[in-house]
C-alpha cells in the first residue's frame, strides 16, 4: 500500500476556523520566530481574526484549498493506479499545518490504514524552510513523540520547481488567458509573475525559495518561447521588516506609466486558488486597476483541476517512487545559521529510509526479471 501525503499550509473552510488557523500559524517557530511567541502569537491571531474573516467572506466564506487538494489528490491516485501498478494501490492523504485535517491526524490515519510506502509530497513546488520545511519537521516530531516505531518506509518530494507538471500547466494557462485580450493588445502584454514574499532575514540565511521561484519563471518563459516581456514580483508582505521585493501591488501601480497595453498576473507559487489569489490578487489589487483604466489587467487561471497538471503530478510521484531517492539532493543542505536543530534531524529521518528503499527497489527489479 502506497500513501501520498499532500502537505500544505491549508486554509479555514469557514469563519469559525479562522482564529484557530491563525493561532497555529503564528505559533509555528519554523515559520517565524517571535519573542514570547506563545503569548504574542495568540494576541496577533486574535487581533487579526475579524479582518481575515471579512476577507474570507468576500471570497465565499472560506478557503477552497481543501476542495482543490482533494480533487487533485483523487485525480492523481486514479492515474497512478494505472501507470504504476507495481506500487499500487495508492491512496492520498491531506496534511495541513494550521487547519484540519492536520498533518499529525493524517499521519495517524496512514499508520492505522497499514500504509507500507509513503511519500511526503509538498504542494509547494518551490521549497522554503517556512512552508515545506515546517511540514517535514512536523512529520519528524510526530514520530519522535510516538512511542511505537513506524513500519512505513518514508520518502519526500520536497521540491519540483521545474518539473513539466507545473511548467507546462502554467504555460497553458498563460496562453489561454492571452487569447482573452483584444487582438490588438495580445502581443503587447507584460506578464507579471507573483509569488508569496519572504522576509529578507530568511533570504539572507540561505532559504532556497527565491532562486527556485525564479527557476520556475524561467522554465515557463522558455516553454513559451519568451513570447512576451515579463517580471517577477512578490505579494503578501506582513509587518514592518524588510521582505523580498518588488511588491506586486507596487508593480501594478507603476504599470500606469508603462508602454504596454496589457498586464497578465500569474500566481506562480500556488497550485490552486486560495485567499492569496481570490482575495489579494482578484479583489484587493483590482482596486488599483481603475486608476490605470486605459490598460487591460487580467489574471491567469490557477492550476486547480487542470488535466495537464493532475496527469503531471501523477507522473512526478511515479518517477519519484521508481527513482529510489528518499529526498532531493538539495534537502541535505541546511540554511546558514539555521535557527532550529530540528531541520537536521528531519533530514536524517528521511535519509534513514534510503537503505530500505534501495533493498525494496532491488526486490522489485528482481521480480520483474
Amino acid at each position: 500500500k502506497t500513501g501520498i501525503l499532500m502537505m500544505n499550509m491549508g486554509g479555514p473552510k469557514n469563519a469559525h476556523e479562522v482564529q484557530d488557523f491563525l493561532q497555529r500559524l503564528f505559533s509555528d517557530r519554523d515559520l517565524m520566530q517571535l519573542p514570547f511567541q506563545k503569548y504574542l502569537g495568540s494576541w496577533i491571531a486574535k487581533r487579526r481574526t475579524p479582518k481575515v474573516i471579512e476577507q474570507y467572506n468576500e471570497i465565499g466564506g472560506g478557503s477552497p484549498i481543501h476542495w482543490w487538494t482533494h480533487v487533485q489528490g483523487q485525480g492523481m491516485v486514479d492515474i497512478l493506479d494505472s501507470i504504476s501498478p507495481a506500487t499500487a494501490p495508492h491512496k492520498f492523504y491531506i496534511g495541513f499545518r494550521y487547519v484540519n485535517p492536520l498533518t499529525e491526524d493524517a499521519l495517524e490515519k496512514m499508520e492505522n490504514d497499514g500504509i507500507e510506502r509513503a511519500v511526503a509530497f509538498s504542494q509547494y513546488p518551490q521549497y522554503s524552510c517556512s512552508t515545506t520545511g515546517s511540514s517535514l519537521n512536523a512529520i519528524y516530531r510526530y514520530y519522535q513523540n510516538n512511542r511505537n516505531p513506524t513500519k512505513i518506509i518514508w520518502s519526500t518530494i520536497d521540491r519540483w520547481p521545474t518539473h513539466h507538471s507545473i511548467v507546462h500547466s502554467f504555460a497553458e494557462s498563460i496562453e489561454e488567458e492571452l487569447l482573452k485580450f483584444p487582438a490588438d493588445v495580445q502581443n503587447d502584454v507584460l506578464i507579471l509573475f507573483s509569488a508569496h514574499s519572504l522576509p529578507m532575514k530568511s533570504v539572507n540565511r540561505g532559504d532556497h525559495y527565491p532562486q527556485e521561484v525564479a527557476a520556475t519563471v524561467q522554465s515557463v518563459m522558455d516553454r513559451l518561447g519568451h513570447s512576451h516581456p515579463y517580471l517577477l514580483s512578490w505579494q503578501s508582505k506582513v509587518g514592518p521588516l524588510p521582505w523580498l521585493g518588488p511588491q506586486t501591488k507596487d508593480v501594478i501601480k507603476s504599470f500606469e506609466t508603462s508602454s504596454h497595453k496589457g498586464l497578465l498576473l500569474v500566481p506562480i507559487a500556488f497550485t490552486s486558488d486560495h485567499i492569496e489569489t481570490l482575495y489579494e490578487l482578484d479583489l484587493e489589487y483590482s482596486k488599483i486597476v481603475p486608476k490605470i483604466s486605459s490598460k487591460i489587467v487580467r489574471r491567469a487561471a490557477s492550476l486547480n483541476d487542470r488535466p495537464t497538471f493532475i496527469k503531471g503530478i501523477a507522473e512526478l510521484v511515479k518517477n519519484h517512487l521508481e527513482g529510489g531517492l528518499t529526498c532531493s539532493r538539495k534537502l541535505s543542505v541546511c540554511c546558514t545559521s539555521c535557527p532550529t536543530d530540528t531541520c537536521k534531524k528531519t533530514r536524517q529521518f528521511f535519509k534513514e529510509s534510503q537503505k530500505i528503499i534501495d533493498t525494496f527497489n532491488e526486490k522489485i527489479r528482481q521480480s520483474e526479471i
